[in-house]
C-alpha cells in the first residue's frame, strides 16, 4: 500500500513539473520576446534550434540595429539551457539593449572536427547562424556588433570561436570554461570529435584554447573570463589568465567562491553582460567617430 501510494506520487509529481515547464515556457513565448527557430546547417546537413531572445525596443523602434550576444550552453545542456538558469533573461537583454541568441551545441564543443565530417559546430556558429541572425533580425552586422561567451562547455567555445573567428566576434568571454582540455581526456566526449587523447596528442594540443593565444595579436578581441574557486575548471582558468598576463594580452579575470552550477552562472552572466554592452558602446561610439 505504501510502496503503491509512494509510486503514484512520485508520479504526479513528475506530471506536475513537467506540466510548471510547459507553462512557464508559453508564458515566456506569450511575451513575443523569445522566439524559437530551426537554423538550417549545410556543414552538416540538418536544421539546429537555437533561442531568440528580443529586447523591448526590438518592438517599439522598427527601424533600430541591435547588438547580439551569442550564449552557449554546457556539456549535457541545449539550447534553451540559459532561459533555465536565467528566467529573466529577456529582461537582462532589455536593460542593455541587446539580442541573445542562445544556440544548441549537442556535445561538440563548438569545434569543427578534425576526426567526424558531421562535427562541424564552429562552421555553424560562427558563420552559418551569424548568416541566418544578421538575415532575420535588425542587426548590427560586424565585429563590433557581436561578441559570443558560455559556461563550461560553452566557456571553452566562445573563447575558442572568439579568437579564432574575431573578423566576425569583437568580443568573447568564458564562464566556468574548460579553457585547456587536456587534464581532461576522458571527459565529457570530447575523444568523439578529437580522437583519444593518447594517440592524437597534436590535435588536442591544437584545439585547446589554452594554445590559442598567440593569435589574439593579430586582431585586438574584448574578452572578459569568470571562474569560481570551487570549480574543477579554477585552475585552467587561472594559469590562462597567467598566460594572458604574461603575453601582455587585456582582458577582465573575475574569479569568486563559487562552484560549477548554475546558481554561479546565474550570477555570472549579469557581469559579462555588462561588459559587452560597454564594448557595444564603444564600438558603436568609435564608428560613429570614424564617419
Amino acid at each position: 500500500m505504501y510502496t503503491n501510494f509512494m509510486g503514484n506520487f512520485k508520479l504526479m509529481a513528475k506530471i506536475l513539473s513537467a506540466a510548471c515547464a510547459i507553462c512557464a515556457f508559453a508564458a515566456f513565448a506569450c511575451a513575443a520576446k523569445v522566439e524559437k527557430i530551426d537554423a538550417p546547417s549545410a556543414a552538416m546537413n540538418k536544421s539546429i534550434p537555437a533561442f531568440v531572445v528580443l529586447p523591448d525596443a526590438y518592438e517599439s523602434s522598427k527601424d533600430a540595429r541591435f547588438p547580439v550576444l551569442y550564449l552557449l550552453h554546457g556539456f549535457g545542456g541545449n539550447c534553451s539551457s540559459w532561459l533555465q538558469i536565467k528566467p529573466d533573461l529577456q529582461k537582462l537583454a532589455s536593460l542593455y539593449n541587446m539580442i541573445i541568441v542562445c544556440p544548441d551545441g549537442a556535445t561538440a564543443w563548438y569545434w569543427d572536427s578534425p576526426k567526424n565530417p558531421n562535427l562541424k559546430y564552429q562552421t555553424y556558429v560562427s558563420e552559418e547562424l551569424v548568416k541566418l541572425i544578421d538575415s532575420k533580425y535588425r542587426t548590427i552586422p560586424s565585429r563590433g556588433g557581436r561578441a559570443i561567451t558560455g559556461l563550461s562547455m560553452g566557456g571553452h567555445g566562445g573563447l575558442w570561436l572568439g579568437i579564432n573567428r574575431s573578423d566576425v566576434f569583437g568580443a568573447c568571454g568564458s564562464i566556468s570554461g574548460g579553457v585547456d582540455i587536456r587534464p581532461f581526456p576522458h571527459n565529457w566526449h570530447m575523444a568523439h570529435s578529437l580522437g583519444e587523447y593518447a594517440d592524437n596528442e597534436d590535435i588536442w594540443d591544437s584545439h585547446t584554447v589554452m594554445n590559442i593565444v598567440h593569435k589574439i595579436k593579430a586582431r585586438p578581441l574584448q574578452i572578459i573570463i569568470d571562474c569560481g574557486t570551487s570549480d574543477f575548471f579554477y585552475r585552467v582558468n587561472e594559469k590562462l589568465h597567467e598566460k594572458l598576463l604574461y603575453n601582455n594580452i587585456p582582458h577582465d579575470y573575475i574569479t569568486r567562491p563559487g562552484a560549477h552550477d548554475a546558481n554561479y552562472w546565474n550570477n555570472a552572466i549579469d557581469y559579462q553582460v555588462l561588459f559587452f554592452s560597454k564594448f557595444f558602446s564603444q564600438a558603436a561610439n568609435a564608428g560613429r567617430a570614424g564617419r
